[in-house]
């Protein structure tokens, strides 16, 4: 069977393209967080969502599972929240005097981890497993997740009381660490123009891609050409990390490696088989700004990791 690729180079640039039209019927001024959200899924990817309440990030997930025409489930975090209420629990049949597994909502296609900040770390860490290794473990005995599995958790920056503020080994799963902020004035005017009452914007979008599609495009990931000085490129970022005056904690080789496999899906999704700085440089920020731990000085002195990240960008020279 010829793949998509081989078959029309333009194919998934194509198709991208409609994926992302289709998105920006229902969520509207986040073109770019919606294109980085698409290429963490066909990578294989977590996505983190950051942003205040009201600003779409539901609407965002339950849009792509729409256009996808897959199984998507969401989780309410919340102080009370145990982990078999994810990933499921052992009930007792009366009938068969045997013990079955209830799958949780885990189970799914794309799973929507809202407010995950809201949970203590106990019911946190039951994620872990199942992003690392798509798979739950229940009393002994493990179960796999669908080969398409994809988590997109949300967490509110403004709210800290109650809240749980995610563990490093928990952060380092999430592939890229998305900021989502108000609308310009002009899409903010057309979301209120366009808006209905009594039906959800997602709810008329159609189907443009199936999961079968997708994963016959993750297999052509691997396809993508990488030359020596881009990966040496990627390297040099990501210890730069390490190296600054102001990061008490840089970027893992998990890091690293993200990089360079979203570097490679910004390449495929323009109809490219090799990765350029150029697709490096662009994803740098979302995919290491959520795995820096700064100095406590650099955080009083005001430094967010995108301007660290910014500075070591500019500081590495470009290949050629």
């Amino acid at each position: 069977m010829e793949s998509i690729f081989t078959s029309n180079p333009n194919r998934i640039q194509k198709i991208t393209g409609d994926v992302i039209t289709m998105l920006e019927k229902a969520v509207l001024g986040q073109t770019e967080n919606l294109q980085f959200m698409w290429e963490c899924l066909l990578m294989g990817g977590h996505v983190l969502i950051e942003g205040v309440p009201g600003l779409g990030k539901t609407l965002m997930v339950r849009s792509l599972s729409q256009v996808i025409q897959c199984h998507q489930s969401r989780i309410q975090f919340t102080p009370d929240l145990m982990p078999s209420d994810i990933t499921g629990t052992k009930v007792y049949d009366l009938q068969t005097g045997h013990f079955s597994f209830r799958q949780g909502p885990i189970f799914t296609h794309i799973l929507l981890a809202d407010e995950i900040n809201r949970t203590p770390p106990k019911t946190q860490a039951a994620l872990l497993e199942a992003m690392e290794e798509k798979q739950v473990t229940v009393d002994g005995e493990t179960y796999q997740l669908p080969s398409l599995f994809f988590v997109v958790a949300t967490q509110n920056p403004v709210e800290h009381e109650g809240t749980y503020t995610l563990p490093e080994a928990q952060m380092d799963r999430f592939t890229m660490k998305l900021m989502m902020n108000y609308p310009t004035g002009e899409h903010e005017a057309l979301l209120l123009a366009t808006q209905k009452i009594h039906s959800r914007r997602e709810s008329k979008l159609e189907s443009v891609i199936s999961i079968e599609e997708i994963i016959e495009i993750r297999q052509e990931l691997e396809d993508v050409t990488v030359e020596s000085s881009v990966i040496h490129y990627i390297l040099a970022l990501v210890q730069a990390t390490r190296n600054h005056p102001k990061v008490y904690l840089g970027a893992s080789p998990r890091a690293g490696l993200d990089v360079l496999a979203m570097s490679k899906a910004g390449a495929i999704v323009k109809g490219r088989q090799f990765v350029t700085p150029d697709d490096v440089r662009r994803i740098v920020k979302p995919v290491l700004r959520h795995r820096l731990i700064l100095h406590p000085d650099g955080e009083l002195e005001g430094w967010k990791a995108d301007d660290i990240l910014e500075e070591i960008i500019q500081s590495i020279p470009v290949p050629r």
